[in-house]
């Protein structure tokens, strides 16, 4: 499906599911944007903090080439799943990465319709590609291939189930050349 433009679903999810709290004076609080293509392990993301040059950096990123061919649902339910992110930060002002306030709104979202679900994890297919490295969790021994080594990553299930959704250092993933 081709891409659509990302503001107008926004404040229409912004609207109905969020009222119209990621706004001030129809501004968004977030950035909202499509990938330029190098987004290819996750079909979306949130992140806030500052450049280089001390602006600061609060987006929304979507990955084209992992939704581009996908229904509009797909679309949606990330947009909305990062979304939650950025009202958990931006107006609960709360740290957490899937924790209670985070499932609670993911859950009254899907509850009050059903065009599109949010869920925790994003299971689309994703493109084939040799990974250079493997990250292993010291926790769990679950391994989940990467291009690059990224420092400060933690398993996220490893983190939810013992740790109530917060980041925990127990959990740093373990880089290692991957042999396959």
């Amino acid at each position: 499906m081709p891409l659509e433009p990302l503001l107008p679903l926004f404040h229409r999810l912004n609207r109905e599911h969020f009222d119209g709290q990621l706004t001030r004076e129809n501004r968004p609080l977030v950035d909202v944007r499509w990938s330029d293509g190098r987004l290819t392990r996750t079909a979306g993301l949130y992140r806030r903090g500052r450049l280089a040059d001390g602006r600061d950096l609060c987006e929304i990123v979507l990955s084209r080439p992992l939704l581009e061919p996908l229904p509009r649902q797909a679309t949606l339910g990330t947009l909305c799943h990062e979304m939650i992110h950025a009202w958990v930060d931006r107006v609960l002002v709360a740290s957490e990465v899937h924790g209670p306030r985070f499932r609670a709104r993911m859950e009254q979202i899907n509850r009050a319709q059903d065009a599109f679900q949010v869920s925790l994890r994003h299971r689309y297919p994703l493109p084939v590609a040799a990974s250079r490295w493997m990250a292993r969790c010291p926790c769990c021994d679950s391994r989940t291939p990467y291009q690059r080594r990224r420092q400060g990553l933690a398993c996220r299930r490893c983190c939810e189930r013992l740790h109530g959704g917060r980041w925990d250092a127990s959990c740093l993933l373990v880089f290692e050349p991957n042999t396959a």
